[in-house]
């Protein structure tokens, strides 16, 4: 079949639209608890900030680059930002009045959010106070007229710009300055004391508009309006290529020159004065091809993941507390257990300290010579770093791989790695050219038993909290070993490895994917057993979309569970309707990749870190590993099955964006695969 753009091959960009529609719709569900449709708010806007960072950002260089023989890249990049900014117009007007929706049933739950006009004296009063005891002199307003582009200021806050005029001047002539919103110090909401049973929040943005006569105390001016605006720029870090620096002190660098970044879209109030607006968007130095974008009265919408709950957790998603695996939480040796047959834990369901357990009973243990490990992201108050540490210290050799490169968390991975290595470990800081994206734990013992753990996510407690992951904990030998070949790869990048059980890229996993894609069509056409059903964040690889195409054609299964970006059609009238998408979005954020194909009747089961991306099969250090225990694999398929068969999370994901939600089938009860799950690990 050939690829061609929407025709057959929806770009990842669009597709990623879509994606971040749905959790804007699930903001807009009557049957979602109140508190968490504010919350998926948040995540859409934090989303969107972050797309425009760096997907934007990157069309938006195509576009201008001036080469000639890049000119068809060009044209395709004109045309995604021309659609991407039709849908971004047209989902914001959807925003708004979702965000107007749950603003009013709040107050019918009697939680009010009020403006800095509807305040009595006894709250302007406490307003007032507020602002003296916790923000005088954090709030310095800069004018306009004093600068020539906003260059320092920061893309992750939210500003004000202030009209404003003299007193007793005969000319009215308004003066201009804008100030950035402490958030950081106080969060995005105040709130006021309680009042008849009703709870009172005010945007910061009101209480600083309330405490403007404060704020330009001494200055003799009256009639002060404020408008709030944000900006977005590009997020790609300027890496310094001296040689003389070492690596950390260039993504030290990186992460700096990223706050300097082009601005590419902003955000006002609607309501801004023309000659403000004006001061505004000249201070941003913008192009014709940035994004310009009249909104409500506030932004930065990303503050509503942490929307106080106000005492009401009857307005949340009812407490799932992660289950401690019994198997896994006696006063036995987990290492031994793992020694005896492989075990898993699947988070959120599942406790993260299981793993946790493993690391420091192998910092203690006698019976461990050394731990190797690769970090992605890490928590702010890492357990997983604090037992590396302790096994350092009781002297084991211990490495860590951390990739400087994870987007976002630069800074973060920088302290742990100076602690780290302040502690004797032995950091290696990813791979030239390649990021290190797999999450994989090896652990020598002096018995030669060696374990493995291989995730889906990152090692990460915060992300465990919310993110579904599967890992698998094995002493399998030829496992084993091959996660310690892909250490020593790592040491000794494109270096010719071979490994025989795990799929690695960027060696060999695309072509055995493939192959494996080859072996359900051969089987199909043999009357054999054939189909596939995936679990995944995202696929964009127009080689893997061409090789799903071809096995629907040729009559083999294929259901899709893909959260994100997703290339596929499947309403093509070739495909006979053998392939079946679905993406979900529940309270847990689906980040687990399981592979599962039919193999003729002996189905091949695996999991890993990659996606279907160019990115992950060709650019990154992935690893996927087959699943072999029975009980596992019947666990896995399950959780597929379940995932599939959702009919209250689960949106068609169908190439169109219109993401209806999947319907049960005549005589079926509705289900939620989430909650399905936790009911099992329950019992």
């Amino acid at each position: 079949m050939k690829i061609k753009n929407n025709k057959t091959y929806l770009p990842r960009d669009l597709s990623w639209m879509y994606f971040n529609r749905r959790i804007l719709q699930e903001a807009s569900r009557a049957n979602v608890p109140l508190l968490e449709r504010m919350s998926f708010l948040g995540i859409y806007s934090n989303n969107l900030d972050e797309f425009f960072r760096v997907r934007v950002a990157t069309l938006n260089r195509i576009a201008e680059c001036e080469d000639k023989e890049a000119r068809r890249n060009k044209a395709e990049a004109l045309e995604l930002l021309k659609e991407i900014n039709k849908l971004n117009t047209a989902y914001s007007k959807e925003f708004e009045k979702v965000s107007a929706d749950i603003t009013r049933e709040l107050r019918q739950e009697n939680i009010y959010i009020v403006k800095d006009t509807e305040l009595d004296e006894e709250q302007l009063h406490f307003i007032r106070s507020f602002y003296i005891q916790n923000l005088y002199g954090r709030v310095i307003p800069v004018w306009f007229s004093a600068i020539k582009q906003l260059s320092n200021e920061n893309d992750e806050n939210i500003y004000l710009a202030v009209r404003m005029y003299k007193k007793d001047v005969k000319r009215k002539v308004p003066e201009y300055a804008f100030l950035e919103l402490p958030v950081s110090i106080c969060g995005r909401f105040v709130r006021l004391p309680d009042k008849d049973g009703k709870s009172y929040l005010m945007y910061l943005d009101d209480v600083i508009r309330c405490c403007l006569p404060l704020i330009f105390g001494g200055q003799d001016y009256t009639n002060f309006e404020a408008f709030s605006f944000k900006f977005t720029r590009d997020a790609e870090m300027e890496i310094d290529n001296d040689l003389r620096n070492g690596v950390l002190q260039k993504i030290s660098k990186g992460v700096k020159s990223r706050r300097r970044g082009t601005p590419l879209r902003v955000v006002y109030d609607s309501t801004m004065p023309k000659g403000l607006l004006n001061q505004v968007l000249s201070t941003l130095d913008l192009d014709k091809l940035d994004t310009v974008l009249a909104g409500g009265r506030y932004h930065n919408h990303k503050d509503f993941m942490k929307f106080p709950d106000c005492g009401r957790k009857d307005l949340k998603y009812p407490a799932w507390p992660p289950i401690l695996k019994k198997e896994l939480s006696g006063p036995e040796s987990i290492l031994q257990l793992i020694r005896e047959k492989d075990r898993f834990i699947h988070v959120p369901y599942h406790s993260f300290d299981s793993y946790i357990r493993v690391l420091q009973e192998a910092a203690v243990s006698k019976e461990v010579k050394a731990i190797k490990t690769t970090l992605y992201r890490l928590a702010k108050d890492s357990k997983v770093v604090k037992a590396l540490i302790g096994a350092a210290r009781n002297g084991k050799k211990v490495t860590v791989v951390i990739e400087l490169l994870a987007r976002f968390d630069e800074a973060s991975n920088i302290d742990w790695s100076k602690k780290m290595q302040d502690a004797g470990i032995h950091v290696i800081f990813g791979v030239e050219g390649l990021k290190v994206h797999s999450k994989i734990t090896h652990i020598t013992m002096k018995s030669g038993a060696d374990i493995a753990c291989i995730s889906t996510g990152n090692f990460h407690e915060g992300n465990a909290r919310m993110y579904t992951d599967y890992m698998l904990m094995t002493a399998s030998r030829p496992i084993v070993r091959d996660v310690n070949a892909v250490f020593n790869f790592i040491e000794r990048p494109y270096s010719m490895t071979r490994f025989k059980e795990l799929l690695v890229s960027p060696n060999e996993m695309k072509n055995k994917f493939i192959r494996l894609i080859n072996d359900e069509i051969r089987n199909k056409e043999a009357g054999k057993p054939a189909y596939i059903r995936i679990k995944i964040n995202h696929i964009t690889d127009v080689d893997m979309v061409k090789k799903l195409y071809a096995a629907a054609e040729h009559g083999v299964p294929v259901d899709l569970l893909v959260r994100g970006n997703c290339s596929l059609f499947t309403e093509l009238p070739e495909l006979n309707k053998n392939i079946r998408i679905v993406g979900i979005i529940d309270r847990y954020l689906e980040h687990s990749r399981i592979f599962i194909f039919a193999a003729g009747g002996e189905e091949k089961v695996f999991i890993g870190s990659a996606d279907w991306m160019p990115r992950n099969l060709d650019n990154r250090i992935e690893v996927v590993t087959p699943v072999y225990a029975p009980d596992i694999k019947e666990d896995l398929k399950k959780v597929v099955e379940l995932g599939l068969h959702d009919t209250l999370q689960a949106r068609i994901v169908d190439g169109t964006g219109s993401n209806e939600i999947q319907q049960p089938k005549e005589g079926e009860a509705p289900l939620r695969s989430q909650e399905e799950l936790y009911k099992r690990y329950s019992e």
